[in-house]
């Protein structure tokens, strides 16, 4: 039955899925990532705040003129002077997460779309700094940073599906928002909030976040994939919503990312229509101008509840 909830709120999951031998990536996710260190009480660590163009590694600054800016969070331990650095991205690169391959044989779209966790030793200063942030927002001790590490495993297991969309009913600020995404940006915001709760007082500096947005009318709960495309599915609906996905296969090249971006786009302005899958679930979004808007937004660092100091 339809939700008259919004936002939607986003689903979590008791485990995370093994991926399908089918969902390959072109870049290795979290080549080099390592377990989460168990820091010493005494020690002092720094929190630094890391943001780049996506895709910086092959394109520098090329997207950060777009203002398409990559997340992530840096550590320096006092005692060892070791550095780490943890982020959340796709396993299966950016257009798998968002668009489906629509697979012969198989009726329904096929998604390859996970997100986790990536944490590993170091912390790339000349990847950060040059086109983008390497700031230290605050300071924490053995046992924050120890707290934060289990709730980061919770976090990892239970959100595991990647959305790149925000939709909203308009480009105000206070107009309603039907989804939340669910992306790098956020898992830094959740993760700044957590070490707020428990206790870390963030310097006052301002901080922007990358979000893409449709603007939508109410959006129409359409169900599941048993629903849609199973034996007593809606086949009418099925050949719709495959018909929509059709021109936008997954790559994993940026530039043919962008032309199957550019060919949605203007089926969504001409025919007012986008087929959202959020929790696996479809809806149907009624669009309206201006349809799609890439904002970088301050989004400012948290405040901790009064009684979480001294935790």
């Amino acid at each position: 039955a339809p939700r008259r909830r919004w936002p939607v709120p986003y689903r979590r999951f008791d485990y995370r899925p093994k991926t399908d031998p089918y969902c390959q990536a072109r870049y290795t996710f979290c080549p080099t990532g390592s377990a989460i260190p168990v820091m010493k009480e005494e020690d002092v660590i720094e929190v630094y705040r890391l943001q780049a163009p996506v895709w910086e590694f092959k394109y520098g600054d090329l997207l950060g003129h777009l203002k398409i800016m990559h997340d992530a969070v840096g550590f320096r331990s006092s005692l060892t002077g070791k550095n780490y650095t943890m982020e959340w991205y796709e396993l299966f690169q950016l257009g798998n997460c968002t668009f489906p391959h629509l697979r012969p044989g198989i009726d329904a779209p096929f998604w390859c779309n996970q997100g986790a966790a990536c944490f590993y030793e170091g912390i790339d200063d000349a990847h950060w700094k040059e086109n983008g942030t390497l700031v230290l927002v605050t300071t924490i001790s053995g046992n924050m940073f120890n707290e934060m590490a289990q709730w980061v495993k919770y976090d990892n297991e239970t959100g595991i599906y990647y959305e790149t969309w925000t939709v909203q009913a308009s480009p105000d600020k206070q107009s309603t928002v039907w989804f939340d995404s669910y992306e790098c940006s956020k898992f830094i915001l959740r993760t700044y909030q957590k070490l707020a709760d428990l206790g870390a007082v963030f310097k006052k500096i301002q901080t922007n976040y990358t979000s893409i947005i449709l603007f939508s009318g109410e959006p129409i709960y359409l169900g599941n994939e048993t629903s849609i495309f199973g034996p007593l599915g809606n086949k009418t609906l099925a050949a719709a919503i495959r018909d929509f996905y059709s021109p936008f296969k997954p790559h994993q090249s940026v530039r043919e990312f962008f032309v199957d971006l550019v060919r949605i786009i203007d089926r969504v302005i001409l025919n007012h229509q986008f087929y959202l899958f959020y929790n696996l679930e479809y809806w149907f979004l009624p669009m309206k101008f201006p349809y799609l808007k890439i904002i970088y937004e301050e989004v400012p660092l948290p405040v901790g509840s009064k009684e979480s100091f001294g935790v």
